[in-house]
Formats: structure tokens, C-alpha cells, sequence
């Protein structure tokens, strides 16, 4: 197994995934588990956040309290399905800047094909968080980090929902250097790429297109 792979077993996280596996869950309901599932994710994702401290005063005394330190961290979406995440990460971490990264998979070769790309500046100061729910076969997702790489990003981590074995092998093989935090890494992807048991199409399912 990948070695900087961390499954997120907290009670929690399992049952929202559960409830958002199964194919009656409706739209409304699925995004909502979505969103609070990627809060408890950027939980684990955001543990080792560096720190500094700054003087305070509290209304009983001065003292030098935590604060994150270094600039803004950078939350990066794969679109479109990468919005689900990214809603319920800001929630927590307001202040982070954001970027996308637009791919799309041809359904023939399976391969990602670029069509936008906008991120913040000055990525090589800042702590750049990946985010797509589907780590399938990691083409997408090694491609968008490639990217980041090459605007200067050099702390990447990325964040998921559910992983395939084979796009956790992909992502290992093409960025070794990227830790990967999901809620599950499924049995296999078949033969049309989607993850088993999987939960059908993220972006789909969020946005009700089918």
C-alpha cells in the first residue's frame, strides 16, 4: 500500500459515506453529506498545519497564543465534481485562497484533457491542498498535480472521498511525494473506470445531471 496513505476510519466518516453511497440518497442530501464529510476529512488533512504563536491578551492576562503561520494555505479544485469538497473545506478554512483545475477524462482512453487552470499566486510559500472526491485512475489527479508542480507548488497533499487501488498505485507511482487522505480505498475499477463499489459519478450525483 501507498505509503503516505491515510484512511480516515472515524466513525463518522463511515456512516456519512455509507448514506452517500447508497443510490436512493437524493441530490439535496448527497451534497449535504458532501460537504460535512470534507470537513472531517480537512480535519486529518490539515493536522500538521505549521504554527507559531502571537501576543495576546486575553480579558485576563497577556499570553503568547498558537496562530498558523506562512501564508494562506491554497485549496485546489479538479472541476467539477472537486466544488463538493472544496464548499465544506472553506467552511473551516475561510481565509484559504483557491484555485481550479479543469479536466475531464475521455470516456474512450480514459486519459484527462485540459480545458482551464487558474491558481494562486506565490504556490511554492504555501501549503496547496488537492481536491477531487473520485481517486479512480489517478490520470486526472497526477495530471492536475503536474501542473501545480510546474506553477512552483511543492507541498501538495491531496484529498479525496474514495480511491481505486489502481489510482492510489497511479498517484504513488507519478507523486510519491504527495500524502493522500480519503474515506475509502475501494476494491477495483471496472471496466468503464469507476470505482466498485463505489458510489456512481460524484459530480453527477451532486449536481443532479443524471
Amino acid at each position: 500500500m501507498y505509503e503516505h496513505l491515510t484512511i480516515v476510519k472515524h466513525p463518522l466518516v463511515q456512516h456519512k459515506l455509507t448514506l452517500m453511497r447508497d443510490k436512493d440518497t437524493p441530490t439535496a442530501v448527497f451534497r449535504q453529506l458532501l460537504r460535512e464529510i470534507s470537513q472531517l476529512l480537512a480535519y486529518e488533512i490539515t493536522r500538521e498545519l505549521e504554527m507559531t504563536t502571537r501576543r495576546i491578551e486575553t480579558p485576563l492576562c497577556e499570553m503568547d497564543a498558537p496562530v498558523l503561520a506562512g501564508k494562506k494555505l491554497a485549496l485546489v479544485s479538479i472541476l467539477r465534481a472537486g466544488n463538493g469538497l472544496l464548499d465544506g473545506v472553506l467552511e473551516l478554512v475561510p481565509s484559504a485562497r483557491v484555485g481550479y483545475v479543469g479536466l475531464y477524462r475521455d470516456e474512450k482512453t480514459l486519459l484527462p484533457v485540459q480545458y482551464y487552470y487558474k491558481v494562486p499566486t506565490d504556490l511554492e510559500d504555501r501549503l496547496v491542498i488537492v481536491l477531487d472526491p473520485m481517486l479512480a485512475t489517478g490520470n486526472s489527479s497526477a495530471a492536475a498535480v503536474d501542473l501545480l508542480k510546474a506553477s512552483g507548488a511543492n507541498n501538495i497533499r491531496f484529498m479525496c472521498l474514495l480511491a481505486a487501488p489502481e489510482g492510489v498505485a497511479r498517484m504513488g507511482q507519478a507523486h510519491p511525494d504527495v500524502p493522500i487522505v480519503t474515506a475509502a480505498v475501494d476494491e477495483c475499477l471496472n471496466e468503464h473506470g469507476y470505482i466498485v463499489p463505489g458510489l456512481g459519478d460524484a459530480g453527477d450525483r451532486m449536481f443532479g445531471t443524471r
